[in-house]
């Protein structure tokens, strides 16, 4: 096992990974911009490392600063988190020839699942099923891309190749609309990603989405955690998941979790990560694969009883696996709500001090924050200040929990989207479960009319 590493990221994600090294007796280096000097987890950290100002382009997504930071340290190894450098192939590559081991695949994995494209080829080899679309990127012949379009049926979605949260997508309705929308959505992918390669999917009108959680090795063992319900999202950004997923069959869920396992050990996959579907119909089919721990992993975590963070450190340290696929047993229901420093329906960031800080606690309640009183939530990075996650026996008792939770969660002196959980937390359609991606966009559309 690893006697030091560095953490290259920051907010709950840094405190979550600095937790599991301390677990197993690892030392942690936190690196931080000038903005998170205050930080819980950088005063937590045996070892810590300006690397830069405030904006993460100088700071945390400054490679050459994160390498130096790790040589001045002696750390053995890095651990990207998630957002930032994460799914960076170039980063992971110049960890590893810098004579460090990066925590998570390959660079060559990551480059490969990181291209749509040569991802969905992937899958297609393996067994996993795909949105009916084009087969790779679409070439030039405006004919071509028309008579593809016809076959698949609109709507069809165009997508970047490089692209990911949420940019890099177009859904176009009518053969009409089709060409502009191509040459459009390329424009925009070379602008965005610095690449214009774009594909074309069938367009699902009201799917959810299900993510599939994997750990592998690298002696050739993998397996999956079940899966995660994701479709609570705005914008594709999600505010609220839970595991497992309402009314999905179970011998379904094992047969796609199985094929994604299979992927793993047919790629060469190493570490967690995580297969995101949409669910339609009975049907899923694979949108892309994130190489590295997921925000929502504690859902998991609560359901199986993995650590899934100690199992990427034990992975990247050289370990097997300590558990095969039979040993999995997910039991109860969890939810977790993202805790955002936001106007509950307006979105708008809102940073600022934290003047009085509350958490909740009692049976089944897990918070992740790197907050507290007094703490100044920077307006330089993502709005999340923390995660709050409740489990039950059943989904009926998670929920309660998840309500009591929330009303004893108090943060004041900035807004945030509390008020928008508690609403959902009461809302008839998702007490009912397998509600759809759009479903939250359109609850929201309603109030704003």
């Amino acid at each position: 096992m690893f006697e030091k590493v560095l953490i290259a990221n920051r907010g709950e994600i840094a405190l979550r990974i600095q937790r599991a090294c301390r677990e197993l007796g690892i030392k942690t280096v936190a690196v931080h911009s000038e903005a998170d000097r205050e930080a819980k987890y950088v005063k937590l950290a045996d070892e810590s490392v300006c690397i830069g100002p405030a904006p993460s382009s100088q700071s945390y997504l400054n490679i050459p600063a994160v390498i130096s930071a790790a040589e001045v340290t002696d750390a053995e190894a890095i651990h990207p988190g998630y957002g930032f450098l994460s799914e960076n192939a170039d980063f992971a590559e110049r960890v590893e020839q810098s004579g460090f081991v990066f925590i998570g695949p390959r660079a060559d994995t990551i480059r490969l699942m990181g291209d749509k494209v040569s991802a969905k080829d992937a899958m297609k080899k393996a067994g996993v099923p795909c949105v009916p679309g084009s087969d790779g990127a679409l070439g030039d012949d405006p004919d071509e891309i028309m008579r593809m379009a016809k076959q698949i049926g609109y709507p069809v979605i165009i997508k970047a190749a490089g692209g990911g949260g949420g940019r890099g997508m177009r859904v176009v309705h009518t053969e009409a609309a089709l060409i502009s929308s191509v040459n459009m959505t390329k424009a925009e992918a070379q602008a965005a990603f610095g690449n214009p390669t774009v594909y074309m999917e069938k367009f699902l009108t009201q799917p959810r989405h299900i993510e599939i959680q994997v750990l592998a090795d690298e002696h050739g063992n993998a397996v999956y955690l079940g899966e995660r319900d994701c479709s609570m999202q705005r914008r594709h950004q999600k505010i609220l998941e839970e595991a497992p997923a309402p009314g999905v069959d179970r011998t379904l869920i094992a047969t796609i979790g199985e094929r994604c396992a299979e992927a793993c050990r047919t790629i060469g996959y190493r570490g967690a990560g995580t297969f995101e579907f949409l669910y339609e119909n009975n049907e899923f089919y694979f949108i892309e694969m994130n190489t590295r721990v997921q925000v929502e992993h504690p859902v998991t975590e609560l359901i199986s009883g993995v650590d899934i963070v100690q199992t990427q450190l034990r992975v990247a340290a050289g370990e097997k696996l300590p558990f095969k696929q039979k040993d999995i047993k997910l039991h109860g229901h969890a939810i977790e709500c993202r805790i955002n420093a936001e106007d509950s329906h307006t979105f708008v960031p809102s940073p600022g001090r934290i003047t009085g800080f509350h958490m909740p606690g009692g049976p089944g309640v897990r918070v992740d924050t790197h907050a507290y009183q007094n703490y100044m939530v920077p307006p330089h990075y993502d709005s999340m200040i923390g995660k709050l996650l409740t489990y039950g026996d059943t989904r009926e008792q998670a929920i309660a929990r998840m309500r009591i939770a929330l009303s004893e969660m108090v943060v004041e002196g900035i807004k945030t989207n509390i008020p928008l959980h508690v609403e959902l937390m009461n809302d008839a359609a998702f007490h009912q479960g397998g509600i759809s991606i759009h479903y939250l966009e359109n609850k929201l559309g309603i109030h704003s009319k």
